[in-house]
């Protein structure tokens, strides 16, 4: 059985992610790397709290068989561009590094449709800058995913969004061209990166964008 890390647990994707990996009797051990704690319990579950912008003094207990990356927020949260940049990029650039480091042989990340790091978007050129860098580390297999729209149970209300995703819901039902950016959950991407995770594809570096996700359910299904 294998040792499962996960940073970026108590948000939305990284959440499911957690969750399904202890229901999961493939993985013996769940390490996550989280500012808050869970709270929950789980015999399988090693809680670490850490300060990302200490990595040096926690990076050594970045060890196992796969690295499940899904930081990330918002400007409106983090309060700057800067600070966007330090959560989305740096601090999931430098975690991947230390598990390299460390014997880690498979990295799964969580970006974002339309990342590309030449976007004129900040938040697209930022997950495209991330997307880039990864798929230079020397990991067995990367797998990075690209999802839509995000739905699932927030831990902060975003009034714009829902109606945002009930429109591209409507339109992309309507117009089967555009299903790329139909609203997916986030239990699914989960559940997506943990199906990879085990699969026998031994490809190094595998895109998935958010129609390919949900497909990747239906065909394990």
């Amino acid at each position: 059985m294998k040792t499962a890390i996960v940073t970026g647990a108590t948000g939305l994707v990284g959440s499911f992610i957690t969750l399904q990996l202890l229901d999961d009797e493939r993985y013996e051990k769940v390490k996550v790397f989280v500012r808050n704690r869970l709270g929950i319990k789980h015999t399988k579950l090693e809680e670490n709290i850490v300060n990302f912008d200490l990595l040096k003094d926690w990076k050594v207990k970045i060890s196992g068989d796969e690295l499940f990356s899904a930081l990330g927020t918002t400007i409106k949260k983090a309060g700057s561009k800067e600070a966007q940049y330090k959560i989305d990029f740096t601090y999931q650039f430098e975690t991947a590094k230390a598990a390299l480091e460390n014997g880690v042989k498979s990295f799964f990340l969580v970006s974002s449709l339309g990342a590309n790091y030449k976007s004129g978007n900040f938040y697209l050129r930022l997950k495209g800058s991330l997307d880039e860098k990864v798929q230079q580390f020397d990991f067995e297999r990367v797998r990075i995913f690209r999802p839509s729209v995000l739905v699932g149970l927030r831990s902060e209300k975003r009034f714009g969004e829902t109606i945002g995703i009930k429109a591209a819901e409507i339109v992309t039902t309507v117009i089967p061209v555009l299903k790329k950016y139909k609203p997916i959950k986030a239990s699914v991407v989960a559940a997506a990166m943990i199906e990879t995770a085990n699969s026998a594809s031994s490809e190094k570096i595998i895109i998935y964008n958010s129609d390919k996700i949900s497909d990747l359910i239906k065909h394990s299904s």
